[in-house]
């Protein structure tokens, strides 16, 4: 990667975007986008015209943000036209409309990425975040899924378990993104249990509640991401845990166990932990497993292998994650943490920078890097 190029290209490409009309500090963060895919991405596929792509990139990046940040203003807009406090409709429009979206002659992955784009607000990038997928599949996948119901009439409402994927993916978004619709979500979701009686909705609305709780502690002052295991737990907000477990017991004592009602209880034993020394990792293996068998995820067992290590030890990780295909996001990550705990410094430092490189935002990639910078200063002295 040719850091000297990057930086000699960035103020002509900010200026050029500046002058097709992108306010200045909308067209910098487009550019620090642009900046960020091409450090991802020339290695293995250089363009052969540098500058013309970080402006074509660049650009769609401005566009991606204009276009979610005017959505989230049409939302405020909604918010402030909204009658005065009093009694209200169990469903409002916008959960219709995640119904209406999730209509039965879409897949439901499609129906998933068309909700997320027309009614949650969210970017194509984003969703491809989301999905795990690359920026041009998701633009194809929504394309498809627009025609498909260009021609038909939104009579027949979709399933509940799509809508509730919709409303998993727009949480997590907000939670971890740059749009807080984290709240929204949540809103949305409680308002889908009053309406109808499904302990997966139950356990949803507990997995939101219980992450929602650790929301303050995440970030560091400067904006950095700060691990569960460091978190200051007196951060975490004890009432919406006292909730989220509340409402996922009653779930469970229903005997319907669901994906989200799995996940919930892995994210109370988290919460329950007075710290993270005090985690009931053995417990959480368990709840791994029914989640696994739930979901059959790739995803999930990478999860599950650091839920090992910490139950086992890392050369027990270490042995679950071998299983599994080492393209997976987050696997580099993974595996240096097991490494670094496994007294391998070395290997980890490589395998911290890889994950960086392949990390989905910057936050993530800020972590990471620092992660292998200190090994590798330790490894100096």
């Amino acid at each position: 990667m040719n850091e000297a190029l990057l930086r000699s290209l960035t103020p002509s490409v900010l200026g050029i975007l500046v002058r097709r009309g992108a306010d200045f500090a909308a067209a910098e963060d487009a550019v620090q986008d642009a900046l960020v895919e091409a450090v991802r991405v020339w290695p293995a596929e250089p363009p052969r015209d540098p500058k013309g792509w970080l402006i074509t990139v660049a650009w769609r990046r401005f566009l991606d943000a204009t276009r979610a940040d005017a959505a989230r203003r049409r939302r405020e807009d909604l918010v402030d036209e909204e009658p005065a406090p009093g009694p209200a409709p169990a469903v409002d429009d916008t959960l219709q409309l995640y119904f209406l979206c999730a209509h039965p002659s879409l897949t439901p992955s499609s129906a998933v990425a068309l909700t997320l784009r027309a009614v949650g607000g969210l970017t194509t990038r984003q969703i491809a975040q989301a999905y795990l997928v690359p920026e041009a599949t998701m633009a194809q996948r929504i394309s498809r899924a627009k025609r498909t119901v260009s021609g038909v009439r939104f009579e027949q409402p979709g399933d509940v378990a799509t809508v509730l994927r919709v409303l998993y993916l727009v949480f997590n978004e907000g939670y971890s993104g740059d749009i807080d619709l984290a709240a929204e979500a949540i809103r949305l979701t409680r308002q889908l249990g009053a309406a109808i009686d499904h302990p997966e909705v139950a356990g949803l609305l507990a997995l939101m509640l219980l992450h929602h709780a650790r929301r303050a502690a995440r970030t560091a002052p400067d904006g950095s991401l700060v691990p569960l295991a460091e978190q200051d737990r007196a951060r975490w907000d004890t009432g919406a845990i006292a909730e989220g477990v509340e409402i996922l017991q009653t779930a469970l004592a229903r005997d319907r166990l669901g994906e989200f009602q799995a996940q919930a209880a892995i994210a109370a034993l988290h919460a329950d932990a007075p710290t993270a020394e005090e985690t009931d990792w053995v417990q959480i293996v368990e709840w791994y497993d029914e989640l696994a068998h739930l979901t059959d995820s790739p995803v999930v067992r990478l999860n599950r292998a650091v839920a090992v290590g910490e139950a086992d030890g890392p050369r027990a990780g270490l042995a679950a994650l071998a299983a599994l295909d080492d393209s997976l996001p987050r696997y580099a990550a993974v595996a240096a943490y097991l490494h670094e705990r496994d007294g391998d410094p070395t290997t980890a430092a490589r395998l911290y920078a890889e994950a960086a490189r392949k990390a989905p935002n910057l936050a993530e990639r800020d972590h990471l890097t620092r992660q292998a910078a200190r090994l590798n200063a330790r490894g100096c002295r």
